[in-house]
């Protein structure tokens, strides 16, 4: 790894964050690299969850696109999810949220 990755900080003020830390913000700012996932985080902040039959209305795409978009969302830690009878609840990871925005505040 580049020796000036290990010095850099991710928030002025504080310790120098390790690989991993970078490995994982880069992968969640990559999820969200997509407009129809930030569209999905949009409303998951506004609503507190949704179920995926809302989320494919707003959206205005097909079921299993938005259900792609979802799974890489949750794959970087974003979100989360809980079945209730048919449907899938999603809801954000307040912690992986607040982690991003540490990571960008002066």
């Amino acid at each position: 790894m580049n020796e000036h990755l290990t010095k850099v900080c991710c928030r002025p003020g504080t310790a120098p964050s390790d690989a991993h830390a970078f490995a994982e913000h880069a992968q969640r700012f990559k999820a969200l690299s997509d407009p129809a996932r930030v569209a999905i985080v949009n409303r998951l902040a506004s609503r507190g969850e949704a179920c995926v039959c809302e989320l494919v209305s707003v959206l205005d795409l097909a079921q299993p696109t938005v259900s792609h978009h979802l799974r890489v969302l949750r794959e970087a830690g974003l979100i989360e999810q809980e079945r209730r009878g048919t449907w899938m609840y999603y809801r954000l990871v307040p912690a992986a949220i607040d982690e991003l925005r540490a990571t960008l505040a002066p």
